[in-house]
């Protein structure tokens, strides 16, 4: 199965907003009995363990969800995989009604996801290298995903979101005294090595062009010496070098260049190569690009790809940076710190006006007393066995 599916699709199921772990995280949807529906229907139909409003949870969903755990947690510590899906085990039915309560505040809000959807998708499959949407369409029926399902999921996703950016996030206050506060408790935390972010331009001498062979990240490479092509290959390639590096002194954007000009492999982002600590690059190449300081070219180098421009995007010293240059950190863990009891107490609100019914056995742990339960009627049992059915086409079950 292509990778990108895999990770794409597998994140579009997860449940959307685990509130109470390190940060907002995620949640799905769930499943009646025979008896659940009018006897004319004659069909054996799945389990329903919880109603929201007028929208239902599946056991099945249920069970899909905490397999999607399971994975989950492997992936994240596979040492402590068992562990950690039993502290979060419990959570799965919570997770499932937060999200359809959240999804009916975002149809609430006019919320649709369709735009950021749309965007995604497209991405997705500029990732994955495709011409067309409906190429996408076929990479997904192809590897047995559906692909309506998944749409469903991600738009779920991206609703849930906007829902709590809106609803929750954007009411969320930072003051410059609590930055401060959190930056002395963590600095300790924040220490860091020497650290240079790089761009690069290569150019390589014809002669390897010619050979078949792929260009190599020649900052990354462990040494700058190497056997030399013959001078009648190196001296163009050369020349090309020193003739880019001029334009770039006189005034050119270097990411402009890269991506025009560099053979090498970063060229479409721009020749950016990451971030790099001493003792990680060639010694010629650490010696000069150390001692530079951020913005700044280097002259043009021989290596033995060929002939690079180095840049230094950054210039991290090591030791604890100053609050200013880690602000933008700061800020998000402040934000996520105070998200969590806020967005709690949110989904406790939209519980208490709503109107959920849990099976006997199943426990939502984010649960609130004032919570009201639905009346069950035939009518609510009808539309029920709608939903079911309604699910089951789209391949939600």
């Amino acid at each position: 199965m292509n990778k990108s599916f895999l990770i794409v699709f597998g994140v579009a199921c997860l449940p959307l907003i685990a509130v109470g772990q390190a940060s907002p995280v995620q949640s799905a949807k769930v499943q009646p009995s025979t008896s659940d529906l009018p006897p004319s229907s004659g069909q054996i139909v799945e389990e329903i363990i919880t109603r929201v409003n007028g929208q239902i949870i599946t056991l099945s969903e249920f069970e899909r969800s905490k397999d999607q755990l399971k994975d989950d947690v492997k992936q994240q510590d596979p040492a402590n995989a068992d562990k950690l899906y039993a502290e979060r085990e419990k959570d799965v039915l919570r997770d499932l009604v937060d999200q359809q309560l959240l999804i009916e505040k975002g149809k609430d809000l006019g919320i649709t996801g369709d735009t950021d959807l749309i965007k995604r998708l497209d991405q997705m499959r500029k990732e994955m290298k495709l011409d067309s949407m409906e190429d996408l369409e076929k990479a997904a029926t192809a590897q047995g995903i559906s692909y309506e399902d998944f749409k469903q999921n991600m738009r779920n996703q991206i609703i849930t979101q906007k829902v709590i950016g809106e609803e929750v996030g954007s009411h969320l206050n930072i003051s410059k005294e609590e930055e401060q506060q959190f930056y002395d408790e963590h600095k300790s935390e924040m220490e860091q090595p020497e650290m240079i972010k790089l761009s690069e331009i290569l150019v390589a001498p014809q002669k390897t062009a010619a050979s078949g062979q792929p260009a190599q990240n020649a900052a990354a490479d462990a040494s700058a010496d190497a056997a030399k092509p013959d001078d009648a290959a190196l001296a163009p390639a050369e020349a090309k070098a020193n003739d880019l590096l001029k334009q770039i002194r006189g005034g050119a954007n270097f990411d402009d260049i890269a991506k025009k000009y560099s053979d090498g492999p970063s060229a479409a982002q721009g020749g950016d190569l990451g971030v790099f600590r001493r003792g990680t690059l060639a010694k010629e190449l650490e010696d000069r690009t150390f001692a530079m300081k951020a913005g700044e070219v280097t002259d043009v180098i021989r290596t033995k790809q060929g002939y690079v421009i180095l840049k230094v995007t950054t210039h991290t010293q090591a030791g604890i940076p100053p609050l200013k240059e880690v602000e933008p950190k700061v800020m998000d863990a402040l934000y996520y710190q105070k998200l969590q009891p806020a967005l709690r107490a949110y989904l406790t609100k939209l519980r208490e006006e709503a109107y959920i019914d849990y099976k006997p056995g199943y426990i939502d742990t984010g649960a609130s007393p004032n919570q009201t339960k639905p009346v069950e009627t035939a009518s609510a049992k009808a539309t029920d066995a709608k939903k079911l059915k309604k699910k089951k086409k789209l391949g939600v079950l």
